[in-house]
């Protein structure tokens, strides 16, 4: 496996990792606190998924009040995604559905990090 081809993202409150040569686990998502290792396909659609949120949460933004809170989500078969707080502002939830479970967290500070990090990946 070469080690060229992996990468680690990183920053306050997130981790991003992708490694196209592992053999079953080749993403890896977290914050400070928690980690969880995705196939390749959950990879994929969670960085399809997180995207399509934030469009959404952009979207609603101008049908909105400035005050006011909402939650959108969205998902797949393996991944399932929330996103809660102010269009320009909220945390993400996220649920693994495939085989195996799990579940993380990253608080609204973490999340357009996380989101630049996921356009700069080059899974999709």
């Amino acid at each position: 496996m070469s080690s060229a081809s992996r990468q680690i993202k990183q920053g306050h409150g997130w981790r991003l990792g992708w490694d196209p040569n592992a053999p079953q686990f080749a993403g890896l998502v977290g914050s400070d606190r928690w980690s969880l290792e995705l196939t390749q396909t959950e990879l994929e659609v969670f960085c399809r998924l997180a995207l399509e949120l934030a469009n959404t949460m952009a979207t609603m933004a101008a049908e909105m009040m400035p005050e006011e809170r909402l939650s959108c989500e969205i998902d797949a078969p393996e991944i399932w995604l929330e996103a809660e707080g102010f269009p320009y502002s909220y945390e993400l939830h996220l649920i693994v559905q495939d085989q195996r479970g799990g579940e993380g967290y990253w608080d609204a500070e973490a999340v357009p990090e996380l989101l630049q990090a996921i356009r700069q990946l080059g899974v999709l």
